[in-house]
């Protein structure tokens, strides 16, 4: 008897087991949109996701960086400034490894954009992109207009970026990495300076590729 309810619970967690790895197999994964909805059309209503809005930066080689650069990419942006002392270096250290796990697919870029385009020229952010072995058209290094700067920081990433006199370095910057989609959708927020974070962010990447 003893061995008959053996073998029928043996039998039982074999087809929940099965059972579990058939359902696991067939959902796929799927990454949230981030941002508030929008209602749109007068007749016929649709709703659409909030977007990265169009913009003009120069990057360290002085180029041109808009949303064209950027079109049906799948992209990383993040806020900095070259003389940070603080959470840049992380930041940027963790960049480095988004960077390599994507060095040869052009499409996954990464944008970071400075915080003190007064100070970070793009001779600067050219000295500052070569020491953290930045790949040119992969890895763009953006200075421009503050305001220009601190409202695509607020309003199209949705994250902070603004002078700050009572910080010590002067500036206040979110630590997040944000990852946009290739239809600049925003797709998740992660701590540039965790890297458990990053590597979600990575794998993120790679399932958002499936999409």
């Amino acid at each position: 008897m003893k061995k008959h309810f053996n073998l029928v619970y043996i039998l039982f967690i074999s087809q929940l087991i099965v059972g579990c790895i058939g359902h696991v197999n067939t959902e796929k994964l799927v990454l949230p949109v981030y941002g508030e909805k929008k209602a749109v059309g007068s007749e016929v209503r649709d709703t659409i996701y909030h977007t990265v809005g169009p913009f003009l930066f120069k990057n360290q080689f002085g180029e041109n960086v808009t949303e064209q650069t950027i079109k049906n990419k799948i992209y990383v942006a993040d806020f900095f400034f070259a003389t940070c002392q603080s959470i840049c270096p992380k930041m940027s250290t963790q960049l480095v490894n988004v960077q390599k796990a994507f060095a040869k697919d052009d499409s996954v870029l990464i944008l970071s954009h400075t915080v003190n385009p007064m100070h970070d020229t793009v001779e600067v952010l050219k000295g500052y992109a070569d020491s953290y072995g930045a790949i040119k058209n992969k890895w763009h290094f953006l200075t421009g207009s503050k305001k220009e700067i601190y409202d695509m920081a607020r309003y199209s990433y949705l994250v902070n970026a603004l002078e700050d006199d009572g910080s010590a370095e002067g500036f206040l910057h979110s630590e997040l990495f944000v990852l946009i989609d290739a239809k600049k959708r925003i797709r998740g927020f992660y701590d540039g300076t965790d890297n458990v974070a990053v590597n979600k962010l990575i794998a993120d990447i790679k399932l958002l590729k499936t999409e």
